[in-house]
């Protein structure tokens, strides 16, 4: 009979997610409704309402939170413990950068950030009552997770494309406030998929520090690129040079163009940056190079330095047109870095000022580690067809 009365019990809650919206989305919410106040009822020892001697603390309402399944995104009634706090394990464990950010706001507490700017921010990421063991039994395994994913052997030995910038952030270094650089590197795999290569810290940009990267990178498997994006830092492109003998370089065209429309009058700006763009859309280097001695013509008297930066740089800003089969949109500017680091400082920018080093490139490292898992799973991001031509011109 028991079971009977089970089974009708059950049948009545499918029929009652059939008549929602979305089937699917409501099994898996009233799912994590239980799973949730099962485990509130075994951290404080005691169901809803109940009376217990073994009781540790008490609930005292909710507060909402979204979910991102693949399913859909729902709004969970996430239970609020007295004391010691609650995060339901499933978003822990789906959340990796979130457990990173909570980390960052116990550490900003062990180092003497004040409790009003914790509080704070630990409201705006919706999180209350959090208590050091909780943070730590949240946290276990992060920083591990996050050195087997930056020291990795490559499995993709060939890395045809790569892209290189630096990400910088406010850290609290040696009793001081710093900017401090992460330097990134993507890269494409022979099949075309997008992959994070090298994530390290470092206090400054230099030759020496880029090398010690692509150093690196070549331990763990990196063979030589066909082609390498950045921007024309002096000491990455010495670095790319000494360690990348024979690799082609592409500048950044939009920083180029940056740097050349730094010196024209406000009231050129305009036509100016027009004809500029002008340059690169052809795939022809020899019309691209038609269109800018006609700009350099037009204004090398009104503007003398942008035509001396325009003529010095050109070249190197035109490498992409040698690659015909590569899609020039993707390798011709450092945009999908760029695009990557403001996604990282849109999530990063809550924590301010990042309490030390560690915990600033464990956050950062979490962020890009689902990136990378993400891009694993999408189409390919430049066609494996156009990387074959790059054996092709290579022999």
């Amino acid at each position: 009979m028991a079971q009977s009365k089970n089974t009708t019990n059950f049948e009545g809650l499918l029929f009652q997610f059939m008549d929602s919206p979305d089937p699917m989305l409501s099994m898996l919410e009233w799912l994590c409704s239980r799973m949730m106040e099962a485990e509130v009822s075994s951290k404080i020892g005691a169901d809803k309402h109940e009376q217990s001697q073994e009781r540790t603390s008490h609930r005292c309402g909710f507060r909402p939170r979204r979910l991102d399944t693949r399913v859909g995104t729902m709004y969970l009634m996430v239970p609020k413990v007295r004391s010691g706090g609650y995060i339901p394990f499933f978003v822990t464990e789906r959340k990796r950068s979130e457990a990173a950010l909570i980390q960052v706001i116990q550490e900003a507490y062990v180092q003497g950030v004040s409790t009003r700017k914790i509080e704070k921010l630990a409201k705006s990421l919706g999180i209350e009552g959090i208590s050091r063991s909780q943070v730590s039994e949240m946290t276990q395994g992060l920083n591990e997770q996050a050195e087997e994913f930056r020291n990795r052997p490559l499995t993709s030995n060939a890395y045809p494309v790569l892209w290189v910038d630096a990400l910088y952030e406010k850290v609290r270094y040696a009793g001081r406030v710093v900017s401090m650089a992460i330097l990134l590197v993507c890269g494409v795999s022979e099949e075309g998929k997008r992959e994070v290569l090298a994530i390290e810290p470092m206090l400054e940009e230099s030759r020496e520090s880029y090398k010690q990267l692509f150093e690196k990178l070549k331990e763990r498997g990196l063979t030589k690129p066909s082609l390498i994006v950045s921007d024309a830092h002096k000491g990455l492109v010495a670095a790319i040079g000494e360690c990348f003998p024979g690799a082609s370089w592409q500048r950044c065209k939009v920083h180029f163009m940056r740097n050349v429309l730094v010196h024209v009058p406000h009231k050129e700006k305009e036509r100016f940056a027009g004809l500029l763009k002008g340059i690169w859309m052809t795939a022809d280097p020899a019309t691209a190079k038609q269109r800018a001695r006609d700009l350099a013509d037009q204004y090398r008297e009104k503007c003398p330095k942008a035509v001396e930066t325009l003529e010095e740089g050109l070249e190197d800003a035109l490498t992409f047109l040698a690659f015909p089969k590569l899609d020039a949109r993707k390798v011709s500017s450092n945009n999908m870095l760029e695009r990557l680091n403001k996604e990282i400082r849109r999530r990063t920018r809550v924590v301010g000022i990042f309490p030390n080093p560690e915990s600033y490139l464990r956050l950062v490292t979490v962020y890009l580690m689902e990136y990378s898992e993400d891009w694993s799973v999408t189409r390919s991001y430049l066609s494996e067809e156009s990387l074959k031509s790059l054996d092709n011109q290579a022999a």
